[in-house]
């Protein structure tokens, strides 16, 4: 094994998997499992699909395409709004795609007629958290655009909240969606046929009894891959929090001072940073870096080892109260979200699954 490696347990992947899918079910909710965290490495999403996912979502029209061209035969989505200069290749390798462009729907029409395929179309409402979304008093002026169009079919409508605004799922947020897709139903005289009400930050909503009657598909990251409710960073009962670890090397111990010595200036990233002086401390350095991932998304599975800081490629820890480390040793992390994008991303992380 190689280090700084990222390690995935598919057996605790399976388990949330089914864990999740088996609370969304009893409200006749699907799954659709959400492929980025981990760059839609096959081996973990075949996983989600043996968990019990009925359909698959990415932001990256390369992670679809990877799929399937590994065989993954199920519905797969792009869940970042369609680029114009990329809706050729989404038509070819995405079964549907979220929108809420007119003008980049009607380039996937045109691009659908083209190659002679149909391609499924959620348009994507503004609920609050203000990234993308048509406002609710516009949506049944964009769906009458959207259903006079050819080779495009409107499935549904959903919602994204929690990952810019930090909105939480509520009933009134929810409940906007249902009666939206119902107004549409009686205006056009067409069946709304999925209303995706949002992603892993609404599945406590859905544990407590909150959620109206009406939503019908969850797109769920996060909760399948780290047991973790985005909205709190709480963990989801009865689900792993340790299906995937990061494991680094320590590449130097010594005791210094927890101060700099000397005048302090901008770092290498231009912030002035800020220490507190605890006397001399045990410090101990791993091979790892903001270069690699979201440093503050990490989390040491030894308790007794703090996180001071870091560079591009060196990871600093206070290792005082762990007489234990030495140069050579491993020391393992928990991750958030955004830590795992990042490590799963950088070429100079190895990946093992186990």
């Amino acid at each position: 094994m190689r280090f700084p490696c990222v390690t995935i347990n598919l057996k605790k992947i399976e388990h949330n998997a089914e864990k999740l899918v088996k609370w969304c079910s009893k409200r006749q909710i699907e799954v659709m499992a959400v492929t980025k965290g981990i760059c839609g490495l096959d081996k973990v999403v075949r996983t989600f699909i043996k968990g019990g996912a009925k359909k698959l979502g990415d932001s990256r029209i390369e992670n679809i395409v990877s799929l399937k061209q590994a065989g993954i035969s199920i519905p797969i989505y792009l869940l970042r709004i369609p680029m114009l200069s990329e809706v050729e290749d989404v038509v070819r390798w995405a079964d549907g795609s979220l929108n809420s462009e007119v003008k980049a729907i009607e380039a996937l029409s045109a691009a659908a007629k083209t190659l002679g395929k149909k391609h499924k179309v959620i348009l994507m409402v503004e609920a609050g958290d203000l990234r993308e979304g048509v406002m609710p008093e516009n949506v049944l002026d964009t769906v009458s655009e959207i259903i006079k169009l050819s080779n495009i079919e409107f499935e549904g409508i959903g919602t994204n909240l929690g990952c810019y605004g930090g909105v939480k799922a509520s009933y009134d947020n929810m409940k906007l969606l249902v009666d939206l897709a119902t107004d549409i139903e009686q205006t056009f005289g067409i069946e709304v046929k999925t209303i995706s009400g949002g992603n892993s930050s609404t599945l406590m909503l859905l544990k407590q009894g909150g959620l109206p009657k009406g939503i019908t598909q969850f797109r769920l990251g996060e909760g399948i891959l780290l047991g973790n409710d985005p909205s709190t960073s709480r963990p989801l009962p009865d689900t792993y929090q340790d299906a995937i670890l990061l494991k680094a090397e320590v590449i130097e111990v010594k005791t210094k001072p927890s101060y700099p010595i000397g005048e302090i200036g901008l770092d290498a990233f231009g912030n002035k940073p800020v220490f507190e002086d605890k006397g001399l401390m045990r410090r101990a350095i791993v091979a790892l870096g903001k270069q690699d991932c979201r440093i503050e998304g990490l989390t040491p599975v030894d308790k007794s080892i703090d996180i001071l800081g870091a560079s591009s490629d060196h990871l600093l820890l206070d290792v005082t109260k762990n007489k234990d480390i030495k140069v050579g040793s491993i020391v393992e992390f928990n991750l958030s979200y955004g830590a795992l994008l990042g490590l799963m991303t950088s070429k100079y992380v190895k990946k093992y699954i186990i």
